[in-house]
């Protein structure tokens, strides 16, 4: 399995932009990169009444689509931790979530002191980075919003480099 790296933070702090930074960034670094979002109230990429979501609805466990350059599978299966994912993965050299701050996998939190109080990871000894706009007193590295080399590095030299 590849690194986990978790972009960790409240409700619209910037999670997603972040992370649309960081894959180009790696990307030209030659690696490959997968992510996962935490989707909190459920998600349907599929449509109601195309064949796809008919077979699901008929009961199958998995369905795959699949076209010139592009797969997508849908899959009735409920994973406990982001391990269960492993077997997606195992073609890349880095996987990135979106959220799962409570697993216990390294995290960047991206933190806006204009749009909350606090940040949600001080206390997690898994906290490797705070992306913010704060002067926040923290024991990690900390980067602004436009830092993306730094964090890069960051990411590259305790994860990528030796492996």
């Amino acid at each position: 399995m590849p690194p986990i790296i978790s972009i960790v933070g409240n409700s619209n702090s910037g999670k997603t932009t972040l992370i649309e930074k960081l894959i180009p960034e790696l990307k030209k670094r030659g690696y490959r990169v997968g992510v996962i979002k935490h989707a909190h109230h459920g998600f349907n990429i599929d449509k109601e009444g195309k064949d796809s979501w008919r077979h699901k609805v008929a009961g199958a466990d998995t369905v795959l689509v699949s076209s010139p350059g592009k797969i997508a599978m849908v899959k009735n299966e409920a994973c406990g931790s982001l391990d269960c994912f492993q077997p997606y993965f195992t073609d890349l050299d880095l996987v990135i979530t979106e959220g799962y701050k409570r697993e216990e996998k390294p995290k960047i939190e991206v933190f806006r002191k204009s749009l909350h109080p606090l940040p949600v990871c001080t206390n997690d000894d898994h906290l490797m980075a705070m992306v913010t706009d704060s002067e926040i007193d923290i024991e990690v590295p900390k980067f602004g919003f436009e830092e993306v080399g730094a964090i890069v590095d960051l990411i590259e030299n305790r994860f990528l480099k030796n492996r």
